[in-house]
């Protein structure tokens, strides 16, 4: 058997490049699971293990080597980790502010309720020193306050509110707080005020200035080609996704098209491709730079300067800068001499990044771009084997489009579940019919327009560029609009995304029939999937809001109100309806600002308001009391008023097989890190014993007998 292990490891030394950005990965996401901030000794001391397992590597046979060297790279993941967190660390405010607001504008953006939203940086909040003032605020703008009153590097007041960046919506859920400290955003709000123009910066910084550039270049571009097309060519040439309307995204979301939006690997790739292919070909035609030059080679740094080019035109972006990683990896192949799209080329891609944003690992966008081209090299790299000869030679083109939008929509379909809770039926439908456009009408199309604008003929390619995106917003609505577009699923407990994960990579990193385990651990991971328990009943971390699990879906308590929260509940329970349709559902008992919910033999009661808390007696016979206000009585009952809330977060109640009452706290899984500022003891998950409730209703009730004689 030991022969058999040693072998069988042996046997894995020629892909064993594959398993490096795995075993970081690992770190990385180990890291972000701790429920405690490790400190620099825990650093220290992990930092000596692995040096440990390098050193043991070079003691050990050759076959166990890779295993010791494994552990070193997880453990090198988590410092990678740590030492991003504490690079980017930046104030972040810790209560409620109404007041004064200075800053300069870094971007300029549109919210999920489509309000204008800023960036400022460079703040100065009221009455606050500026040790304690964040770096960077992002406030929206509710009332008539257009894009074009504003300017990049302009420096702006107004009155606003500020918060501290939102917890989870519920206990395990997206921690926008984690989000907001690597974009080192300290606080976010909103204004209800005109907001006016303190000054203009003289000399604008290089950032802020390319900025101004691709903001021009975004209005002029709407300017030139108006309505929605237009919008969409501003955000594909400049990342400037401000001007697209909400009913447009939603139509290219259900038709999972959304991603033509995003400056990602698909316009990175398509662009430095047209560019790698018009220069090399273009080269071709001359004969003596042909036999005399490296062609292949000049038009791979042409295609990595103008994908350099378009980075910085589109703001640099987190997922148009892992597009350009990965894509200058890939020509960096050519320029050795090595074939550019192999799993070495997407390892290294993944490794890079790992090592200067190990953050991205836990976002959607990274899981995804690597889980398509990784599962893209694969399939090609298989299909090379397969003879194509018999087919007709227009055929091949058209099987290939089809091949790669169908593997990547496999690809990126389990990811974009877990994280979207929604899957395109018609997707991959409207891939075939939109993406070859881009890639020979759309992008090809833009540069053109790029080339002319000096000599003020862009129009030309502009005009170019409006037939396809006209024919792409086509297809997206006639896919959205048919019955049953889209389906949604409920989010997975913790664990599966990253079982499911390391499965698929098992299967195709392994070498051997050992691969055949990565398909045992992708099926447990569905399994445990559709065998997720969503809570029973939900409770808002302002108090304000309660959501029971019914038979027809989550009840609400409120038809208005909490939108935010609400829409992330039903999307997690794989049922996104209005807020006031959830609301319209029977299970509650809502009386004036009082509902009341029964689980088992629970009942829980929720108040809003002082003067509903105020005329309480006692808990009204409930076995919890949630308020969202402060509560100073003593009662006979578990309390969780705002004070309390502010120390647990959002609340998920789940009822246990014998009839205990199970309290999740969102802080508690969210832990103590820095992120999130907490001190002290977290809340720990409650056990509330069914026995002990009905010993302490008997006593109750044994009392007011005793009394009553």
């Amino acid at each position: 058997m030991r022969a058999q292990i040693e072998a069988a490891l042996l046997a894995q030394r020629g892909a064993l490049i594959g398993w490096v950005p795995v075993c970081l990965g690992v770190g990385v996401g180990l890291y972000f699971s701790l429920g405690t901030e490790p400190d620099l000794l825990d650093m220290a001391l992990l930092s000596l293990m692995g040096f440990g397992c390098v050193i043991s590597a070079r003691l050990v046979s050759t076959a166990y080597a890779p295993l010791f060297m494994a552990l070193a790279l997880v453990l090198a993941g988590t410092a990678i980790a740590k030492y991003r967190v504490m690079s980017v660390e930046a104030p972040t405010l810790n209560f409620r502010y109404y007041g004064a607001i200075q800053g300069r504008v870094v971007n300029i953006d549109r919210s999920a309720s489509d309000a204008v939203r800023l960036t400022l940086d460079q703040v100065v909040l009221a009455r606050m020193s500026p040790a304690r003032t964040p770096q960077r605020v992002r406030v929206s703008l509710h009332g008539d306050q257009p894009l074009q009153s504003f300017t990049p590097g302009d420096v702006l007041i107004l009155t606003g509110h500020l918060s501290p960046p939102a917890g989870p919506a519920e206990p395990g859920g997206f921690d926008f707080q984690r989000h907001a400290w690597f974009m080192e955003l300290g606080a976010v709000g909103y204004t209800r005020t005109p907001v006016l123009r303190l000054s203009v910066p003289p000399r604008p910084q290089m950032g802020t200035r390319i900025f101004a550039w691709r903001m021009s270049i975004s209005q002029a571009v709407q300017k030139a080609m108006p309505g929605e097309a237009g919008a969409f060519a501003a955000a594909i040439m400049t990342g400037d996704r401000s001007a697209i309307g909400q009913e447009t995204l939603t139509d290219l979301r259900t038709s999972n098209l959304a991603h033509l939006l995003a400056i990602s690997g698909l316009h990175m790739g398509l662009l430095t491709g047209f560019i790698f292919a018009f220069v090399r070909y273009g080269l071709a035609l001359l004969p003596g730079v042909a036999l005399h030059w490296p062609t292949k080679k000049m038009a791979a740094v042409c295609a990595l300067i103008v994908g350099a080019f378009y980075l910085a035109l589109s703001g640099g972006s987190v997922s148009t800068e892992r597009a350009y990683i990965m894509v200058a990896v890939m020509f960096v192949a050519v320029l050795l001499g090595r074939r550019a799209l192999t799993l070495r080329a997407v390892a290294m891609a993944a490794i890079i990044v790992l090592l200067w944003q190990p953050e991205a690992l836990i976002g959607p966008g990274f899981q995804m771009s690597f889980a398509a081209t990784t599962a893209l090299v694969v399939a090609f790299g298989a299909l090379r084997r397969v003879d194509l000869s018999g087919l007709p030679r227009w055929s091949r083109p058209i099987l290939s489009v089809v091949l790669s939008s169908f593997i990547a929509g496999l690809a990126t379909a389990p990811f974009a579940a877990a994280h979207f809770n929604q899957i395109a039926h018609y997707g991959l439908i409207a891939n075939v019919l939109s993406v070859p456009l881009m890639g020979v009408l759309v992008m090809p199309a833009a540069v053109l327009a790029v080339c002319l604008a000096p000599f003020g003929l862009w129009g030309i390619g502009l005009w170019l560029m409006e037939i396809g995106l006209r024919w792409i917003l086509f297809v997206a609505a006639t896919a959205a609009a048919q019955d049953g577009a889209l389906g949604h699923v409920w989010a997975p407990d913790w664990f599966v995304l990253p079982l499911l994960s390391l499965g698929l990579l098992w299967i195709v990193l392994v070498i051997g029939r050992a691969r055949f385990v990565g398909l045992i651990v992708v099926l447990f991971a569905f399994v445990a999937w559709f065998q997720t328990d969503r809570p029973d009943v939900l409770i808002a971390d302002s108090g304000s809001m309660l959501g029971l699990a019914g038979v027809e879906g989550r009840i609400l308590s409120k038809a208005t109100g909490n939108g935010f929260v609400a829409g992330i509940w039903l999307e997690n329970d794989g049922n996104p309806v209005a807020q006031a349709q959830a609301a319209a559902r029977q299970g509650l008992q809502i009386a004036g600002r009082k509902t009341e919910a029964q689980l088992g033999d629970w009942r829980i009661l929720q108040v809003t308001g002082k003067t509903a808390l105020a005329a309480l007696d006692g808990c009204n016979g409930a076995d919890i009391l949630v308020s969202n206000q402060i509560d100073e009585i003593e009662r006979p009952c578990a309390v969780y008023d705002l004070a309390r809330l502010r120390n647990t977060g959002a609340l998920a109640f789940n009822l246990a097989q014998n009839g205990d009452l199970l309290i999740d706290t969102a802080h508690q899984r969210a832990g103590q890190r820095p992120w999130n500022m907490r001190q002290g003891a977290l809340p720990a998950p409650l056990r509330l014993p069914l026995a002990q409730r009905k010993r302490a209703a008997e006593a109750t009730l044994s009392s007011v007998m005793s009394s009553d004689q």
